[in-house]
């Protein structure tokens, strides 16, 4: 597509998309966005789907916002063009794709109008963008208790678990991984999965988090699991989501 084209796809795209949201009424935008609170909603609710190299989110389900807004970047389109164009994606997808529609219209994907605008901003701010975030935006994952309901508060949570898996005690009913209730205990006794992961459970989740792909169960894709929770979740939020899965999935 050429730069005209795509700058005439933006002019056609967000006129509608404003219209959509004052149509929406709840739904109007508020007077400011939080960049760390949209950086902190897109890590837990969009980065198991999408790559931003801000975020350290290596998603593959949906596409890499490093590159899909490279080119507008280079065209001269401003962030709040973007960041109207992200909320709008956001509120409205494809219902004939893979992102999921928000809890209002129906979907799982349970997010305020305040969020949707953190999420777009911070996106808007930061994708195509060499660099890292710096101050507030770099702090690193959390230090908490490893105990199973933070766990399970990071796994609904920031973990982003629960877009990609069904785990019935924590009312989550992703299917992009495996059924964490029907496969985890199956897959972690496989005598192939114990040579790589570890003989125990909770050794097997740990190496299953992050390390994905040292053992791939069965009929599941390589790619789709993000690689980073390494350096996404600290050392304790990895331990409290394993105390909080061991249990859950028995």
């Amino acid at each position: 597509m050429t730069s005209g084209a795509r700058i005439r796809t933006l002019a056609l795209i967000l006129p509608a998309a404003l219209a959509a949201l004052v149509l929406g009424g709840c739904d109007i935008k508020h007077p400011t966005a939080s960049l760390l609170t949209g950086k902190q909603l897109f890590v837990s609710k969009c980065g198991s789907c999408h790559t931003l190299s801000h975020a350290s989110t290596t998603g593959s389900v949906g596409p890499n916002l490093d590159v899909a807004f490279h080119q507008d970047r280079s065209d001269g389109i401003k962030p709040t063009s973007i960041q109207g164009l992200v909320d709008y994606w956001i509120r409205y997808p494809d219902s004939q794709g893979v992102m999921p529609a928000n809890c209002a219209r129906g979907g799982a994907f349970c997010l305020s109008g305040q969020q949707v605008q953190d999420i777009a901003a911070y996106v808007a701010a930061v994708a195509s963008v060499p660099g890292q975030d710096s101050g507030a935006l770099a702090l690193g994952p959390a230090v908490v208790s490893p105990t199973p309901a933070v766990g399970k508060s990071i796994f609904t949570g920031v973990g982003g678990c629960g877009g990609c898996h069904v785990l019935a005690a924590a009312g989550t009913t992703g299917t992009t991984g495996p059924n964490l209730n029907q496969r985890l205990a199956s897959d972690c006794a496989n005598p192939a999965s114990q040579k790589v992961r570890g003989k125990s459970l909770t050794q097997c989740i740990t190496t299953a988090i992050i390390s994905p792909y040292a053992y791939l169960p069965a009929g599941y894709p390589s790619g789709v699991m993000p690689n980073n929770f390494s350096k996404t979740l600290s050392k304790s939020q990895v331990q409290a989501l394993v105390a909080f899965i061991s249990g859950a999935a028995k």
